[in-house]
């Protein structure tokens, strides 16, 4: 399972497992959980980087309707994951 690390601004950096990633409307989401085995926290982050940018800026998708499109395609893609 690949694993990805973030660093917000003036935190100390969090550890995340990639799930899964999906393309819908031109951006780019990615489906991680903070772990790897059993129940854990999961999070959808959609890719605000530009194409020059040297790593990747994701932020957390909290937009109702952006959420629950999103979620319905990783449920589909991951027929053993509920997301609520």
């Amino acid at each position: 399972m690949e694993k990805i690390v973030f660093t917000p601004e003036g935190e100390e950096p969090v550890q995340f497992c990639v799930l899964e990633q999906t393309r819908l409307g031109g951006i780019d989401y990615i489906l991680v959980t903070d772990s790897e085995e059993g129940d854990g926290e999961a999070l959808i982050l959609r890719d605000m980087s530009a194409v020059d940018d040297k790593e990747a800026v994701y932020e957390i998708v909290t937009e109702d309707e952006e959420l629950n499109a999103v979620a319905a395609v990783f449920e589909n893609m991951l027929e053993d994951i509920e997301l609520s």
